[in-house]
């Protein structure tokens, strides 16, 4: 063989490899790029991932915060103290009762009431006749309206204290009243106050007292008047007052003993001495009715002073 032939043909095995080298090359570059494909999708992935789950576990807490954040800012309104009324025809006692009712006798007539648990009262007249000389009327009435604690009208207290002012003005305002007097009385629930006045109607010439105290979620009102009818003389104002504190009393007593404290005078118990022994730690309303707290809160009883002028 030539020595021109030999050396074409080692040019050719040269050029050769250098193609194969160069297809080679290229092969690996392109199996290369297409392995670090999956590579960058699947890292894609997870930072995609990785992000979906932050953003949606800041999401469920962020919705948390906000949820608990609504449920301590609603607003709590704390219970009443008194969840019970007593038995409105036995918060006085039998002596009690025989001072200012002589001839009314111990069983009062018992108002009508759809909760007794939130209002109730009861009333006893007295005519003592005295023939000739004319006879003495006594009139007595105990009205006592309990408030529950509720969202809308707010606590028990508040309500009755509300209640409270508004039975003070209006026995200060009856129409037709003369010598209209106000003072306040101690020793009797949290605050108590009296009005009495002189009332002129056919019959004779009464005289008007009413007792208005607040025991903590419960208002109490005795109204307690007196006439001379036919003649007999008309009764002393201060009389009829002392006796009516006295019988106020008695009954702010009863309210605190129906609810675990001190001792009731009601018909039958105690001394009927009026005097309040109860302790100022108030019995926790246990479970009030949705009536209960209606019923006085939205709809509260007329004026009891008012109704005594009308039973006069």
């Amino acid at each position: 063989m030539s020595e021109g032939t030999m050396q074409r043909r080692a040019q050719r095995d040269d050029q050769q490899r250098a193609e194969r080298a160069t297809r080679t090359g290229g092969l690996n570059r392109v199996v290369a790029a297409a392995l670090a494909v999956p590579v960058m999708v699947l890292a894609g992935a997870c930072s995609s991932d990785s992000g979906s789950d932050s953003g949606s576990g800041d999401g469920a807490q962020g919705a948390a915060t906000a949820s608990e954040g609504a449920a301590s800012a609603a607003p709590t309104v704390q219970a009443a103290a008194y969840a019970a009324l007593p038995d409105s025809c036995r918060t006085l006692s039998k002596k009690t009762l025989k001072d200012l009712v002589p001839k009314g006798g111990t069983s009062g007539k018992e108002g009508t009431s759809s909760d007794t648990a939130a209002r109730a009262s009861c009333s006893w007249s007295s005519l003592d006749n005295n023939g000739v000389d004319g006879s003495q009327f006594r009139w007595l009435n105990v009205s006592l309206l309990r408030f529950e604690s509720d969202q809308a009208g707010g606590t028990g207290e508040a309500q009755a204290r509300t209640y409270y002012a508004k039975q003070v003005k209006d026995a200060q305002n009856v129409s037709g009243a003369k010598n209209t007097k106000t003072e306040p009385l101690a020793g009797t629930g949290d605050e108590a106050t009296v009005v009495r006045y002189d009332l002129k109607k056919k019959e004779g010439a009464f005289k008007q007292q009413t007792v208005v105290a607040l025991v903590e979620n419960v208002v109490v009102t005795l109204d307690y008047n007196g006439a001379g009818l036919a003649g007999d003389e008309t009764p002393k104002a201060d009389t009829l007052t002392t006796a009516a504190k006295k019988a106020a009393k008695e009954v702010v007593a009863s309210v605190r003993s129906a609810n675990g404290e001190g001792t009731g005078v009601g018909s039958g118990v105690g001394s009927g001495d009026g005097g309040d022994t109860s302790s100022k730690s108030p019995a926790p309303s246990a479970s009030p009715s949705k009536t209960s707290s209606a019923a006085p809160s939205k709809t509260p009883a007329k004026s009891a002073s008012k109704s005594a002028v009308a039973k006069s």
